[in-house]
Formats: structure tokens, C-alpha cells, sequence
């Protein structure tokens, strides 16, 4: 591809437009969904292995639904919800695909009306970092209403750091911890570790500043930063 605008906003990506083949800004078309690497995310699946998401799960922001599949197929009761209905179509069609139930639907994070109190754990697979600072407080509180006593969150986020566009977008340990907190989250582990994403945009990633490199067990992936959040409702 060629070179990117100079005045990007990550924030305001066209994930619809992205999940039908076509740009996700203007002037940026990547060759593939960025985070669909044909499978659950390695994070996440360590996630699931030690503990960290339990019983009936949210998973927010769910894509192409491969880390929901995931979690179904280990016994989990799975929701995902994503705002872009392009997504939903395709999540509930590989979830067809692989012969697992999961309940998939659009619908708005910062608000997860119709969901209160319904679930004992929550993956945030890389949605909050997408949010302003308004929208991500608001998050945070929805995100509380739809959970039970005691329930667990794992979120992944884009940490500070990067060049251009993509540095706009990392979130500060500081402010993990103060909206988590103020939504009545205890956060219990916070470190850094690598997010997979598609090795087809190898060259997107490099224009857009991320400090990515490459997956040595799978040359079709390359790898970024990225916080991983553990949490437990207060």
C-alpha cells in the first residue's frame, strides 16, 4: 500500500467498512483484518488456561469471534458483542463452522443495555483502547452492571509508546488504573506482554508506528505490545 494520510485518527476507524474488505479510514486499506489471525488470540488462551475468565463470559468487542469460539469450546457459556453488524455476521457463521454455541449481537459497549448482571467474567480482547476518555468511563460502569459479585475482568489494551498515529491511542498505566478503580474494579495484575496480528500487515503496522515484531513460531504473524489487565469486581 501506499503511504498513509499524516492527520489519522485511530480512533475513528470504520471497523464496519474494515469487516466488508474495504478501508478502515480513508486512504488506509489494509490487506487484511489486522487481529484476525485464524484463531483465539495467545493471550487470551492463557488467560482462559490460568483461571483469569470463568462461567458465563462477555467477551466485548468480539470481531470475527475467534477468541468467543475459544471460549465456548472450553465450557464456557459465551456472549460477544461488537458494534459493527459486519462482524456478527461473520462471527456467527465461524462459530456455525466449528459447531459451538455462542450468543453473538450488536450492540454498544459503553452502554451493555440488557445485559445487567449476567456474567462472571468479561475479555476485553482490545476494545477499550478504541474509546475516548469519556466513552471509556462509561465503559467501565456498564461493564459493572453487567457482571455479578465477584466476577473477573481481562483486558488488552495498546500500552504508551509507538510512533505517530498509533502513540495517540496507547493508554497509561495511570489511567487503567483510575477508570478501572472508580467503576468499583479491584485490578490484581497489570504487566506487559505481545499481541499477535496478521503478518499481512506487516508493512501498515511499520507506517502506522507500531513497535511490532515477528512471530517466531509463525511467520504469517507479527507481534506488538500490549498490556494485559487482570481485574475483579469490588
Amino acid at each position: 500500500m501506499g503511504s498513509i494520510p499524516d492527520d489519522i485518527d485511530l480512533h475513528d476507524v470504520d471497523f464496519e467498512s474494515l469487516y466488508e474488505g474495504g478501508p478502515m479510514l480513508e486512504g488506509v486499506d489494509p490487506a487484511a483484518v489486522p487481529w484476525d489471525i485464524g484463531g483465539a488470540q495467545p493471550v487470551v488462551i492463557e488467560a482462559e488456561r490460568a483461571g483469569r475468565l470463568r462461567g458465563a463470559v462477555l467477551d466485548v468487542g468480539c470481531g470475527l469471534g475467534d477468541n468467543a469460539i475459544y471460549l465456548a469450546r472450553q465450557g464456557h457459556q459465551v456472549t460477544g458483542i461488537d458494534n459493527a453488524p459486519a462482524a456478527i455476521q461473520q462471527a456467527q457463521q465461524r462459530a456455525r463452522q466449528h459447531g459451538v454455541d455462542v450468543t453473538f449481537a450488536v450492540a454498544d459497549a459503553t452502554s451493555l443495555a440488557g445485559f445487567d448482571g449476567q456474567f462472571d467474567s468479561v475479555l476485553d480482547g482490545a476494545c477499550y483502547h478504541t474509546l475516548d476518555e469519556d466513552a471509556r468511563d462509561d465503559y467501565a460502569a456498564a461493564v459493572h452492571r453487567a457482571t455479578r459479585s465477584d466476577a473477573l475482568l481481562a483486558l488488552f489494551c495498546f500500552p504508551p509508546g509507538g510512533r505517530g498515529p498509533v502513540a495517540a491511542m496507547g493508554v497509561p498505566e495511570e489511567n487503567l488504573r483510575a477508570t478501572w478503580s472508580k467503576a468499583g474494579w479491584e485490578i490484581t495484575d497489570l504487566q506487559l506482554t505481545r499481541y499477535h496480528a496478521n503478518g499481512a500487515v506487516r508493512d501498515l503496522a511499520t507506517q502506522l508506528g507500531f513497535d511490532w515484531e515477528p512471530d517466531p513460531e509463525n511467520d504469517s504473524r507479527i507481534t506488538i505490545p500490549i498490556w494485559a489487565m487482570q481485574a475483579r469486581r469490588a
